[in-house]
């Protein structure tokens, strides 16, 4: 089969599954969910762009560092969800439509993973990003890496507005004791 037609047997219905995932948060501009649609789809292409020399060298400093990133995703995301549900007390007593249940905490989470970094959800986005990215860096996966770290960056500080609003003065505390990404950096 046509590699570019496998491209495209994987981004089409892959675009597709990202825009019914996102369909609530896309009639959003401007929240977190609006631009997380657009990461999502970064990272699909990444993945799509990336997918012939997958593991072709996986000893290789590039791979390595993708096998790494790819699994601090995991720990990420892992963690990240598990703090959420067991710390945020999601309840359908927030009515925003564009979030996900499990977003729909009502207790702000400062404990766990998020006592050391505010967004290991997006923190594992970034890392899967990259991950995919360090598979084959090129030109062309360098500007769509770029660009997705950029809708993580408006993700993360939408999200932000979104949490300032709900949770008030004790998000605004948070904020400023803990940093977004990487502990005791940034």
């Amino acid at each position: 089969m046509n590699s570019l037609l496998i491209d495209l047997l994987i981004l089409l219905p892959g675009t597709a599954v990202l825009l019914w995932l996102s369909r609530k948060a896309l009639r959003h501009p401007g929240g977190h969910g609006f631009y997380r649609f657009f990461a999502w789809e970064g990272i699909l292409a990444l993945v799509v762009l990336n997918r012939q020399p997958w593991g072709e060298q996986p000893f290789s400093p590039h791979q390595m560092a993708s096998w790494l990133l790819m699994s601090l995703s995991i720990y990420l995301v892992i963690r990240g969800h598990r703090a959420l549900r067991d710390q945020g007390l999601a309840s359908t007593e927030r009515q925003d439509g564009a979030l996900y249940e499990f977003e729909k905490t009502t207790t702000l989470v400062t404990t766990g993973i998020f006592k050391h970094i505010r967004h290991p959800m997006y923190a594992s986005l970034l890392s899967l990003a990259w991950g995919a990215y360090f598979q084959a860096p090129s030109l062309p996966g360098t500007v769509v890496v770029g660009l997705t770290t950029m809708f993580l960056l408006l993700t993360a500080k939408s999200d932000e507005r979104e949490c300032l609003v709900y949770f008030g003065e004790a998000y605004a505390a948070y904020m400023q004791k803990t940093r977004g990404f990487i502990p005791h950096v940034y």
